[in-house]
């Protein structure tokens, strides 16, 4: 689906967030790229399941189409420096939810664009149909737990020993859910 591109001002800098396009395919593959190799809050290492510009595109085209899925990206000095997807299922007994996942460059971290890529998220499922949105969080992001709380999210389960990161280190994994 697409959306109505939005302008936000916040600590001296001016972002846009507005719906991927085509356009932004290769960009987005870099990005990606780059986010993983930044955190180890997301699911991936650097270069683990590397989306191509070509699987971006197919991405961006199907989240278009589709009206349970959301692709937006967030864009500082026509630059992409965060992305989120709402990425629903069709299968008729879960035809009220999508699950929600976000990446913000480190360097722009502190803006609150996460937190308005969220936002937007939400308000798109709201006015949509969306009776449940879902999203993974590692537990000890504590930011991000606090933020999804503040947004209406709840914990629904605890996946334990569910991530082995680079410390050789098991982490728990919380599921957490928005019900609208």
């Amino acid at each position: 689906m697409i959306i109505k591109a939005q302008e936000y001002h916040v600590k001296g800098i001016t972002y846009t967030i507005r719906s991927a396009v085509l356009a932004d395919a290769q960009e987005l593959s870099d990005l990606r790229l780059q986010i993983d190799g930044e955190t180890e809050h997301l699911d991936r290492e650097k270069g683990e399941a590397f989306i191509d510009k070509e699987g971006f595109e197919q991405i961006i085209k199907t989240d278009s189409e589709l009206p349970r899925n959301l692709f937006l990206v967030a864009v500082v000095n026509q630059q992409i420096v965060a992305f989120s997807r709402c990425e629903g299922t069709y299968l008729k007994r879960f035809v009220h939810k999508t699950e929600f996942g976000v990446g913000v460059l480190q360097d722009f971290w502190g803006y609150g664009i996460g937190k308005e890529l969220l936002n937007t998220s939400i308000a798109w499922a709201d006015t949509n149909g969306i009776k449940k949105m879902t999203l993974q969080v590692l537990e000890q992001n504590e930011k991000a737990l606090s933020l999804y709380k503040k947004l209406g999210f709840e914990i629904e389960g605890v996946l334990k020993k569910d991530k082995l990161l680079s410390d050789n280190h098991f982490y728990n994994t919380v599921i957490m859910g928005r019900f609208r």
